[in-house]
This record gives C-alpha cells, structure tokens and sequence, in this order.
C-alpha cells in the first residue's frame, strides 16, 4: 500500500471512530418502568443517564403513553409533591438518577396496562452544547408494581 493511500485509510477509519463516539454522547444503564393495574393511567420510567459532555435531558416519548414528561419529586414542607420540568441537567461524565422519589420520566395518559416482562420503548432527547439534540432509544423491562415508600403509582402524591 502507497504511503498516501495508508495515510487516508488511517484517517478515514479515525473519522469513522470519531463520528461513531460523537454519536453515542450519552448512555443509559438499568433502565426499568413500574408495572400498572388495570386502568392506572400513568407509571414512571427510571434509569441512570450519563452524557459524556454534558447536556439536558430536553423531551422523551414512547408508543405506550399518550403524554410524556420529565418529573421531579421533592419534599414541600410535610408533602412530597411532583412537577414536571422542562429539561434535566446532565453534567458531563457524571451519571444522573432517575428514581423512584426523585428525577424520573413520567408516562402518562396510557394506552394499556404494563405488566411484569413487558418492554417499553421510550426516546429520550438529549440536548448538548450549541443546541444540537440526541435521540437515544431506550428499551425498559417493566417490573412489578409494588407498595410501599417506592411506589410511585400516582396514587398520594400532589401534582
């Protein structure tokens, strides 16, 4: 191989790697949505996103809800209360929760009830430096629905 030529497959496949990297800006691990009984109109999606340079969790959707939103609980006085908020603040390189009790995606207005072993898809947009957005593709088991102070089946909480 002539040297110009190796010179251009090197840098060929060096922008390849890199067009690559910069496409996968953010990961999500441990993804799980909480499982619904019948008529439950709404559940959460949990997880833990990283976005190596930083950026905000901007929108999300999925076939299996009429409406989703970005969610924070937090303790006002006595009474926990939840909001939605327009985007989530993912600092470069540092895993942000979604859980049970504080940040996490809410799916609302569903379509059908989420039973244990099912997967929901979900598209989270992410939003970096300059505007330009993400879409990552998220494929969440659902667990079972369970009681006590981690359910967070909508039941007792003020919106």
């Amino acid at each position: 191989m002539r040297p110009t030529l190796r010179r251009f497959t090197f840098a060929l496949a060096l922008g390849l790697a890199m067009a690559g990297s910069a496409l996968a800006q953010t990961t999500v691990k441990e993804p799980w949505v909480r499982g619904t009984v019948a008529q439950q109109k709404a559940t959460g999606l949990f997880a833990q996103i990283t976005s190596a340079s930083g950026g905000k969790l901007v929108a999300a959707s999925s076939p299996v809800a009429g409406v989703v939103e970005i969610h924070e609980m937090a303790m006002v006085g006595d009474v926990m209360r939840m909001r939605a908020i327009a985007a989530l603040e993912l600092p470069a390189g540092k895993a942000v929760k979604l859980e049970p009790g504080g940040y996490h995606v809410m799916l609302l207005d569903l379509k059908q009830q989420l039973k244990a072993g099912d997967t929901v898809s979900v598209t989270l947009v992410i939003e970096g430096a300059g505007g330009k957005r993400e879409n990552v593709e998220v494929k969440a088991p659902v667990r079972p629905l369970a009681g006590g102070k981690d359910d967070h089946s909508g039941h007792g909480h003020k919106h």
